[in-house]
């Protein structure tokens, strides 16, 4: 005999609060209702174990989609429910059937419960008009329950002929929500949320040898990592992230104490070294999936990797999707942190060819990672390395100087200069004026570099300061000498309107007539405005006349208006060197070399 009732909640609005602001997703209700199956499952087996209840030889969710009816059915072989108990869990929302399970059974050992059955439950209603509960209890005595109700505060409870244990929950989609109709669908958000999941889990089966589970009941970041081969582990990262390209390498997290973390986290290979694409770590809670880079657990430096952590020591609230505020969940965010900053150690130590071989694919992660996290930094500093000008890779902290006195600081003394280069082709006479005079420099060609190195001088302000190759040549290439007053008149005349400075100097290279010297506090400052949108700022340029250049020094013999057409050409030449001409030099550049031209012609 069927009754009415209502159900017992706090509020009347309870539903719209469910429907609107506890899930995000829509679907997120495909994993409430196969979790609670394979918690249901999880108690039965639980039972079992315990030699309260028959075992059962093979546990499964099942789930059909009816499209022609209109409905989606997920049933299960696992505990059920009495009739006493579905008034309880699914008329009272406030109570959790989990809970009041591991209560009773937790000096039994009881683990792996994680449902909130009462809420879980009432997800579907996003996508329902209406919900049916057939259910029968592992208890003998007790009769099977049809449940039902539209959602609203009325709901219809009564005695059913269901002769299998367990639960199926049919849901009646809404007219609205027909996606949910479609297999592809279903099988899709079945790969999303339930991939791992403990228990079996089939997709519209037909009863034949030919039925095989839709998920991985036993994934691989379960297993010991001394169990595991590489094969394995690339087979995994290649199902889970759908990426074809093999990883450079991976972290197996793998601890019971002080909490339970079980994982892979996997260093992808950078197909741009331009733009470091966001990675994604999936994480889960006892195999069932909770979201993608959450960054309470993931450090926001992480999230450029793919992996898979799974921590059933997770606060988590009752919508099973949003973490608790926690000091535990920082904890794990730091061990997770310690743990990569580990193998990166040990990978630079045992096998410090492959560490290099990877660098170029790991450094603007390592970078970021040391920019964001300064535990991370502190942990790796020494095997950050650079490339330098004879291509051997040298760690960032053999160039820094002896550390400078408070005296020293006091008078304006700044540590000894590390010289890099940020693009090889735009700098190569720089480079090749360093190599001919013996000095080194290092490749800094990340996009995340000039912040990298801001970082460094932060960090270690009396040991190290960086300038580029191309900004402080006169002090770096230049010979013992006085200035020429008179080729500095020279050149200060040709260029006049120019908003260049010009300086004479005696470089060690005899055949570069002329060099850009651009300040490295304003090329910097120039880049933090063009950064931030803020346009721009013209830099100050510093014209290096070489005066041990033959060219130049026969500018002093030459008639007044050679001499001014060859010194424009000279300037030229050394800003092509620093950087593509704009049109208006460009236009001025070749009258100038016209005219240049012309004139030697005529003698």
């Amino acid at each position: 005999m069927e009754k009415q009732g209502n159900i017992r909640i706090a509020s009347e609005n309870m539903m719209p609060i469910i429907k609107k602001w506890l899930y995000s997703e829509k679907d997120i209700f495909v994993r409430e209702i196969v979790a609670n199956a394979q918690d249901a499952i999880t108690k039965h087996k639980k039972l079992a174990d315990l030699g309260e209840a028959t075992p059962e030889e093979h546990y499964k969710v099942t789930v059909t989609v009816d499209e022609k009816a209109g409905t989606l059915t997920v049933e299960d072989n696992g505990i059920g429910m009495t009739e006493e108990e579905v008034e309880k869990y699914i008329t009272q929302i406030a109570f959790s059937g989990a809970a009041d399970f591991v209560d009773k059974y937790e000096k039994a050992g009881g683990d792996g419960i994680i449902g909130h059955f009462g809420l879980g439950f009432y997800s579907a209603y996003m996508v329902s008009s209406e919900i049916e509960i057939f259910t029968k209890s592992y208890r003998e005595d007790a009769p099977a329950v049809h449940w039902e109700s539209d959602g609203n505060s009325t709901y219809t409870i009564g005695e059913c002929d269901r002769a299998q244990r367990g639960t199926r929950i049919v849901m009646h989609i809404a007219e609205e929500e027909k996606e949910f109709l479609k297999e592809g669908t279903i099988r899709q958000l079945l790969h999303k949320y339930c991939s791992f999941m403990p228990y079996e889990i089939y997709l519209d089966p037909k009863g034949t040898e030919e039925d095989k589970p839709v998920n991985t009941t036993q994934p691989l970041y379960l297993k010991q990592p001394k169990d595991c081969t590489e094969q394995e582990y690339k087979d995994f990262y290649r199902d889970t992230f759908a990426d074809f390209n093999e990883p450079l390498f991976w972290i197996h997290l793998n601890m019971e104490y002080p909490f339970r973390l079980k994982g892979i986290l996997y260093f992808p290979k950078v197909r741009k070294q331009v733009e470091l694409e966001r990675g994604k770590v999936k994480l889960y809670c006892n195999q069932v999936f909770i979201a993608d880079n959450i960054k309470e657990v993931i450090p926001e430096f992480l999230m450029l990797l793919n992996g898979v952590i799974d921590c059933p020591d997770i606060p988590l609230n009752v919508s099973r999707s949003f973490l608790q505020n926690d000091r535990q969940v920082q904890k794990i965010a730091k061990h997770i942190t310690k743990k990569v900053a580990d193998k990166l150690i040990e990978l630079y130590k045992n096998d410090k060819a492959k560490y290099e071989t990877c660098w170029q694919d790991i450094a603007t992660f390592v970078k970021f990672g040391c920019i964001k996290d300064e535990d991370f930094f502190k942990k790796v500093e020494d095997i950050v390395i650079y490339k330098d000008l004879a291509g051997e890779f040298v760690p960032v902290t053999s160039l820094y100087g002896e550390e400078i006195s408070d005296e020293d600081e006091k008078s304006g003394r700044e540590p000894q200069p590390v010289y890099y280069v940020s693009d090889a082709d735009k700098q190569a006479q720089y480079i090749k004026m360093f190599r001919d005079a013996g000095l080194n420099a290092v490749y800094c060609d990340t996009y995340i570099d000039p912040h990298f190195l801001s970082y460094l001088e932060y960090k270690n302000p009396r040991k190290v300061r960086f300038l580029r190759i191309d900004a402080d040549v006169a002090g770096a290439l230049k010979e013992e000498g006085a200035e020429d007053a008179e080729l500095k008149k020279i050149f200060e005349t040709a260029l006049e309107g120019q908003h260049v400075t010009v300086k004479t100097e005696k470089l060690k290279d005899i055949n570069v007539p002329a060099v850009i010297n651009v300040s490295e506090f304003a090329r910097r400052m120039s880049e933090m405005h063009s950064f931030y949108g803020m346009g721009e700022s013209p830099a100050d340029l510093t014209l290096v006349v070489n005066t041990a250049n033959g060219a130049v020094e026969a500018l002093k013999e030459a008639q007044e208006e050679d001499r001014t057409q060859a010194a424009q050409y000279l300037y030229y030449l050394a800003l092509m060197n620093y950087r593509p001409l704009k049109p208006e030099e460009l236009e001025k550049f070749v009258s100038a070399s016209a005219m240049f031209v012309q004139n030697f012609l005529k003698r």
